[in-house]
């Protein structure tokens, strides 16, 4: 809704390892990261970088808000959420991101929960996450449903033939 903001603290997981906003100096290390990212291709890196320069550049929008994971200097993975339009309590999980020599370390998991916590913080009901159904997401699914996510719709041929698009979803009871 407008005029709502999303507001977290940077979570310092120990010394030298957080979670934090965004900053200017991290686009180079996420365009970097996403590049390495085998599942993606140009124009999905583009339009993650579209995401990530509108968080940088445009600090009146409240569409984008994006996390980064950091140790000892080293960003490693980032994750990109922000409220649905028109609803009163839905987020979508943009992008969740893990550099490819991380993964495997529970990163993800760390980020996903981080990102629920604002979701709750929030007064949000939903948080929404949309993939391909390729092979090749086939790890990023099996994410989802470990974080206890559901497949809340699917539509076959989506993104092109032979690609569906795959929505999971977690609800937050409010309190």
């Amino acid at each position: 809704m407008p005029g709502c903001c999303i507001q977290s603290q940077a979570l310092r997981l120990k010394e030298g390892i957080m979670i934090r906003k965004l900053k200017p100096a991290d686009r180079n290390y996420l365009e970097k990261m996403l590049m390495k990212v085998i599942q993606f291709d140009a124009s999905e890196v583009s339009v993650a970088m579209e995401l990530i320069d509108m968080a940088l550049y445009r600090p009146e929008q409240e569409d984008y808000i994006i996390y980064v994971y950091e140790e000892n200097g080293t960003v490693s993975g980032y994750y990109c959420t922000g409220r649905r339009a028109l609803t009163d309590g839905v987020f979508d999980l943009y992008w969740i991101v893990v550099s490819p020599d991380a993964q495997g370390k529970g990163l993800g998991s760390l980020l996903i929960k981080h990102a629920e916590d604002i979701v709750i913080e929030n007064k949000g009901r939903w948080l929404l996450a949309e993939t391909s159904s390729k092979e090749s997401y086939t790890a990023t699914r099996n994410f989802y449903i470990k974080s206890a996510y559901t497949i809340v719709a699917k539509i076959d041929n989506f993104y092109k033939v032979n690609d569906g698009l795959i929505i999971f979803g977690k609800y937050f009871q409010q309190k």
